[in-house]
């Protein structure tokens, strides 16, 4: 559900809803109101919290669960350590 979505990946990154509502540029109520399922953000909205917490607006409506990580900017070396952080955080989880 996209209010579950929008509030987890919020706390996810310890912001508060008023961080949010001005990274955004809305107000606190709207960001509150989007967490409470009262109201859909618009399609523009959407498309702007996705890119803000770097995830696909698929990921956002339910219709994809794969989470990314922009590596960008990396060496192949660093990505090569990140994908072994996951892997082991993987194998612990089970």
């Amino acid at each position: 559900m996209l209010s579950e979505k929008i509030r987890e990946l919020r706390k996810s990154h310890r912001i508060s809803q008023v961080e949010l509502a001005q990274v955004l540029c809305v107000t606190k109520q709207s960001v509150s109101n989007w967490e409470n399922d009262n109201i859909q953000p618009s399609i523009d909205m959407l498309i702007k919290i996705a890119k803000y917490f770097s995830v696909s607006t698929d990921y956002l409506l339910d219709l994809d669960n794969k989470l990314t990580i922009d590596v960008s900017g990396l060496t192949q070396e660093q990505i090569a350590h990140i994908k072994l952080i996951i892997s082991d955080i993987k194998s612990r989880k089970n």
